[in-house]
């Protein structure tokens, strides 16, 4: 059994999610020279799908590195990546209030997917724990009211948007303006509850 795991993820909310679980958990975050951000640069032509699971992995490739660079004790480590997608376009993490703006005029009035992908990692490597990945991918989908000007204006001043994929948390006070959801709550603030569970308990973490 393993008693905590590794959370390589700077997101507050997945580390609410945790605990709400009651997983202990520490957190395994990127050194000042790793380009984490470089990690989501979408590729030509990509699909949602494609993408968010692609990312996680690669999250979950860095994490490993960071772990044995580091000489942690060995634990699972959870790795997870949310984007928004409307139709096949990805919408990101917003670079600035106007990117945010277009984003968020976008998904007035319609429905979007929300897609998060999240991998556990276990072993270490060699011998007996060589390393084993597990994953699960979530797909919700998210309708917005339309969203009026003065709205979008305030959201965006509050500096909600920033950080986050398709410009919104579902947990802030646009929620205000979500009409319906269909889907997973958790896995649209990031982090799938039951998904997750499930994967911890293959790999026989304690909570």
């Amino acid at each position: 059994m393993h008693d905590f795991i590794y959370l390589a993820s700077q997101s507050p909310r997945r580390r609410q999610l945790l605990d709400q679980l009651g997983v202990r958990h520490e957190l395994l975050l990127p050194d000042a020279c790793e380009d984490a951000e470089a990690l989501e640069a979408v590729l030509p032509a990509e699909l949602p799908a494609d993408y968010v699971q692609r990312v996680t992995h690669l999250k979950l490739q860095a994490a490993r590195h960071r772990l044995l660079h580091r000489g942690l004790p060995e634990a699972p480590i959870l790795c997870a990546d949310t984007t928004v997608a409307l139709g096949r376009r990805i919408l990101g993490k917003p670079a600035d209030a106007d990117d945010a703006r277009a984003m968020l005029t976008a998904l007035s009035g319609r429905s979007h997917r929300v897609l998060t992908a999240i991998a556990l990692g276990t072993g270490n490597g060699t011998g007996r724990s060589r390393w084993q990945d597990r994953t699960a991918l979530s797909v919700s989908h998210v309708r917005f009211a339309a969203l009026s000007a003065a709205t979008l204006h305030d959201y965006i001043r509050s500096g909600e948007p920033f950080g986050k994929a398709g410009g919104y948390g579902v947990q802030s006070q646009l929620a205000g303006w979500i009409e319906h959801i269909e889907g997973s709550y958790s896995a649209i603030m990031g982090l799938p509850l039951f998904e997750t569970a499930q994967l911890l308990r293959q790999a026989r973490v304690r909570f």
